[in-house]
């Protein structure tokens, strides 16, 4: 360790210890003091660690949460970044907190923003990536999903050694020819037939002859079984896939891998790749299909992914949303719901969020109402609120929601939901929007803290 090394982290370790122990926490600031002493702090604080980098536009926090649960059946040292600070100060402040290990050499599960792929590689070679999907995101920071994966490129061709394990139902990750050694997982669960994607699906051009790709099935935004008419382009082979969907509803999925029975107590056809990406790095680092069951039995929740927090008399769930495909799936989601519930919007434009906030347009808010009647018998009241409470309110009533209650102010959007009719209520809200809500529930005392565990 060079001297520059050495100061770095004893200032990151000591910042972090002030910071748990008198300010309630915080994430990236010690890992911020640390890279600005030693821009290269990363290369030692990594250097003991196997690995592994789980990047995308979705899902990339369930999945770590998913797949460092896996890991864990086996393997007793599994560090990870479960706040969901993905950035370069982020992962240095994770390094900081780590505890020493002994015995079989450490794992590190590392959920990476796409665009910090290249400053993670700059100075750790991991053993794996994981690619989890490409949409459209946050245009402002990623531009296109051509531009967005080519950042992540540009950082995996710094770790040429790494296995590569992609969604395989993503034409993207067919796209570029890397040297990288390669697993594909993705769905296997239907007959082959011949469809196109629906109209305004992003990413749906073959990367050889740039025709319009068809499919054999879909599964949502443009993943599935696609190929080229023209060229003949296709996807590639799985290696690992649902064979076999079963029963969903908002707080449960049932389904097959490779033909053995799986459940997961969360919702949503999404987090079905997600829990699929877990079994995928799980296989790859020899976790038995029986310790992956095991593992995702797991009832704990993850910040911001379908926490459940009782407000009052209120079964309140807490949704991230930040864009198109991601809403479309949750509001899918949510309308598997059995009982009546309440809707709440809460919609912010800060960096974290994306400062435009278009994207909405392009969610299926149409469902909410019954194709634009208004008139959904599960939903029996609609709630909207943030700083952008009046995008998302027009957005509602061009949806056919004339009249939802407003409340712009987080701080009081609980009192708000108290007042709501159903016991069921679902909080769909931006990166930022949720962390103030979740800090005045902290100030209520209804959670532990406001950043997440």
């Amino acid at each position: 360790m060079s001297l520059r090394s050495g100061v770095a982290t004893a200032v990151g370790k000591t910042s972090y210890w002030f910071l748990h122990t008198f300010m309630h926490g915080g994430s990236s600031l010690p890992g911020k003091l640390a890279a600005r002493i030693d821009p290269e702090i990363l290369k030692h604080l990594g250097q003991n660690y196997d690995v592994i980098v789980i990047t995308g536009t979705n899902g990339k926090t369930l999945t770590t949460a998913l797949t460092v649960r896996v890991l864990r059946e086996k393997y007793d040292h599994v560090l990870t970044n479960p706040t969901g600070s993905n950035m370069e100060q982020g992962i240095v402040g994770t390094f900081l907190h780590a505890k020493r290990s002994r015995g079989q050499r450490p794992l590190a599960v590392l959920e990476v923003d796409e665009a910090n792929v290249i400053k993670v590689t700059r100075y750790i070679k991991p053993i794996a990536f994981v690619f989890t999907n490409i949409f459209r995101d946050q245009m402002d920071r990623y531009g296109e999903i051509y531009t967005t994966y080519k950042k992540i490129i540009d950082g995996v061709r710094l770790a040429p050694e790494a296995t590569i394990i992609a969604n395989g139902d993503a034409q993207l990750f067919n796209s570029v020819d890397l040297p990288n050694p390669k697993i594909y997982y993705g769905f296997n669960h239907l007959p082959q037939g011949d469809m196109k994607a629906p109209t305004n699906t992003d990413g749906i051009l073959c990367p050889k002859c740039q025709h319009v790709l068809h499919y054999h099935f879909m599964t949502y935004g443009n993943l599935g079984d696609y190929f080229c008419p023209n060229c003949g382009f296709h996807r590639p082979e799985l290696n690992y896939a649902v064979t076999k969907l079963g029963a969903m509803t908002p707080t449960a999925s049932t389904f097959d891998l490779d033909g053995e029975p799986f459940k997961i107590g969360i919702g949503g056809l999404y987090n079905i790749y997600n829990a699929l990406a877990a079994y995928a790095v799980g296989r790859f680092l020899n976790v038995e299909p029986a310790q992956i069951r095991q593992a995702f039995t797991s009832d704990e929740r993850v910040f911001g992914r379908q926490e459940v927090v009782h407000v009052g008399d209120k079964d309140v769930t807490l949704i991230l949303i930040k864009n198109p495909v991601g809403v479309n799936q949750v509001i899918d989601m949510i309308l598997t719901e059995p009982e009546d519930f309440s809707f709440v919007g809460l919609l912010n434009a800060n960096y974290a969020d994306g400062i435009d906030t278009s994207w909405i347009w392009d969610g299926e808010f149409e469902k909410l109402g019954t194709a634009g009647t208004g008139e959904n018998p599960k939903i029996k009241a609609f709630l909207t609120g943030g700083e952008r409470y009046k995008d998302i309110t027009f957005r509602l009533k061009v949806a056919g929601i004339d009249q939802p209650m407003i409340e712009p102010d987080l701080t009081k959007v609980t009192a708000k939901i108290k007042e709501l009719p159903t016991k069921k209520v679902y909080v769909l809200a931006t990166y930022t929007a949720v962390l103030q809500l979740r800090k005045q529930l902290a100030n209520e005392g209804l959670i532990k803290e406001g950043m997440g565990a």
